[in-house]
């Protein structure tokens, strides 16, 4: 049995390290799990990194298995894929998905990892936490038939949000991003791309990511009349100013948030967080997702990586890091 492992710790505002920390032996219905890899969940991540979480959003941000307290020393994170070394026979030597931040050894409850379907690599798994990111989304606002759908910003989450509206019958998808090398990305999910100065009017629907108020408003500036905005971006502790004169009343248009802890309120009673969790893994045996994978970093450098990140530079869209033998 494992009696220690290594984990990554926002030690304060802008420094991380790579810490020791005691793994107890697995109980009853409990699993002991070998970290393969982990995924960083950018957008939150640097905030967290950076100490920019409000005082007010500290416990709704908290991270399953978070231990410390904003804004540091903090372990944080929720992107994990390992394989189980001890638990219900069940579950042995199984590929699992988990909420648990980057670490090489853990354990918790059998009922908190989902099992990784055999068609679907580690490295592409990382996104399984993404997915049901936009998952949720698309039940807070769904698409109709035919619908003209823009997502501004083509990082993790609005390149998931994009792959996923692709699959939705005659609905029109363009992915707008800043950074033309996306294109390729777009290409790769089976979407249109554009840069902002190029992207289509009158969308019956746009999904912003871009955590910039610039994006923000380009998102309120495409859509149609009565239109929807839904927004996946949290900000932190940073204001957003928005022009809201013009055609936002005259236009009855509409910004709705949506947040991945609660369940869309569509499927609230008829679905839990686990089979949210299985269908995103479900989805993720489509290899088109590898296009979002940029790149591999080792455990021990996760410090720098996150550090890079944070100041704005490094890999942005899915950045896995490998944990070798833990």
């Amino acid at each position: 049995m494992v009696d220690h492992a290594r984990a990554f710790w926002v030690v304060t505002p802008g420094r991380g390290e790579i810490r020791a920390v005691p793994v107890p032996e697995p109980g009853p219905n409990e699993v002991l799990v070998r970290t393969i890899c982990s995924g960083i969940s950018r957008g939150t991540e640097t905030l967290v990194f950076r100490g920019q979480v409000p005082r007010d959003q500290y416990a709704v941000m908290r991270a399953p298995f978070q231990e410390g307290e904003f804004p540091g020393p903090v372990k944080y994170g929720y992107l994990s894929v390992g394989r189980v070394e001890a638990g219900p026979a069940g579950l042995r030597g199984r590929t699992v998905f988990c909420l648990y931040p980057h670490q090489t050894h853990y354990v918790v409850p059998a009922d908190a990892v989902v099992v990784v379907p055999d068609e679907v690599p580690p490295e592409r798994a990382v996104l399984a936490g993404t997915v049901e990111t936009a998952i949720n989304a698309l039940w807070d606002a769904p698409p109709l038939i035919g619908d003209r759908v823009t997502v501004v910003g083509a990082g993790m989450v609005g390149c998931c949000v994009a792959a996923l509206l692709a699959r939705f019958p005659a609905v029109h998808v363009q992915l707008v991003d800043v950074d033309s090398s996306r294109a390729a990305v777009a290409m790769a999910l089976g979407v249109e791309f554009a840069q902002p100065a190029q992207a289509a009017p009158g969308r019956d629907l746009v999904v912003h990511t871009s955590a910039t108020g610039e994006g923000l408003q380009l998102a309120l500036n495409l859509l149609a009349s009565e239109g929807t905005v839904l927004e996946l971006s949290w900000y932190g502790d940073r204001t957003v100013g928005l022009a809201l004169g013009g055609v936002f009343h005259s236009g009855r248009l509409t910004i709705r948030s949506s947040q991945v802890g609660a369940i869309a309120p569509a499927r609230r009673g008829r679905r839990t967080h686990a089979d949210r969790l299985r269908l995103a893994l479900e989805l993720l045996r489509d290899p088109a997702f590898d296009a979002l994978h940029d790149g591999t970093s080792a455990f021990d450098d996760l410090p720098k990586v996150l550090a890079d990140m944070a100041a704005g530079a490094g890999p942005v869209l899915s950045h896995v890091i490998a944990y070798g033998q833990g």
